[in-house]
């Protein structure tokens, strides 16, 4: 990439369409976000939605044009249009103090909830009045890790395409269905109808989840509700699960944040599902009880 390159204007009417999209009202409105960086790019790049390629723009800087030259041909490969930009427009676009010279304009690639269970979800992590993109992108990873089935992003739930969540996210958005704006009563009710064992993890459970564990009671398909940062869950959510289940605190700290939370529930449900018995081991057919 030469340094005669020509860079796009920072009044070019696609950089102004990019900016605005670091503002929820004009994400929903063009139903597009912004994915930032390598690895979100990396992701975008392969993912489809409804037959139609997700990544739709990309802007770069020179620097990381070169440094990324392999990506970058796939980008155009799959016919997607690059436009050189100065790190001015990249900074206006970017949500980030130190951007890496990559942002993507993508399609949003939510699903609504009944396409989720019709595909017999065995774990699912709801995320209900979980109201900071970062812990929400991060839980999203962990289910992502944890080999759930989807992710479901209640109405009081911040804003899956947050650019702070889609970064947080490192590219787990890209990798399993989510459905969005889901009143958590519909969700828990679409669950259950499904035959979904739902959970709530609240640090005020009457039950625990060691002990949910050595019952034998974890290996059926299961979704997890995790609650706000700083107050967890409402009592009518609490109450509209089948339990609630606490981690066990065996040293002396006051508790965990909600990322670790939700790695220590999904992992749990994880390793239960593949055992035997479980309904992910071979020949498994557990049910909900």
């Amino acid at each position: 990439m030469g340094p005669a390159a020509e860079l796009i204007s920072p009044r070019s009417p696609r950089v102004t369409a990019a900016r605005r999209l670091t503002r929820r009202s004009f994400r929903g409105k063009e139903r597009r976000f912004l994915a930032e960086g390598p690895q979100a790019v990396r992701e975008a790049v392969g993912h489809r939605a409804d037959g139609l390629p997700t990544l739709l723009e990309l802007f770069a800087t020179p620097d990381a044009a070169e440094r990324h030259a392999d990506l970058l041909a796939a980008v155009r490969a799959g016919g997607v249009p690059v436009h050189l930009a100065g790190d001015e427009v990249i900074a206006g676009i970017s949500g980030t103090v130190t951007p890496q010279g990559l942002v993507g304009v993508c399609r949003f690639l939510d699903r609504p909830l009944d396409e989720v269970l019709a595909a017999r979800p065995r774990l699912v992590a709801v995320l209900a009045h979980v109201r900071d993109p970062g812990n929400a992108g991060t839980v999203l990873r962990c289910a992502d890790a944890a080999g759930a089935d989807a992710v479901v992003f209640t109405d009081a739930s911040v804003d899956v395409y947050n650019p702070k969540a889609v970064r947080a996210s490192v590219g787990s958005l890209f990798h399993l269905p989510v459905a969005v704006g889901v009143p958590v009563g519909a969700a828990v009710r679409g669950l259950a109808g499904a035959g979904v064992r739902v959970l709530a993890g609240d640090g005020g459970g009457d039950r625990d989840l060691d002990a949910e564990l050595d019952a034998g009671a974890m290996g059926v398909p299961t979704a997890w509700i995790f609650g706000n940062e700083a107050w967890g869950l409402p009592e009518e959510t609490r109450a509209l699960a089948d339990a609630v289940v606490r981690v066990p605190l065996h040293g002396r700290a006051e508790s965990l944040n909600l990322a670790t939370a939700a790695a220590v529930c999904l992992y749990a449900s994880a390793r239960a599902q593949r055992a035997p018995g479980g309904c992910r081991a071979p020949g498994g057919s557990a049910v909900p009880g």
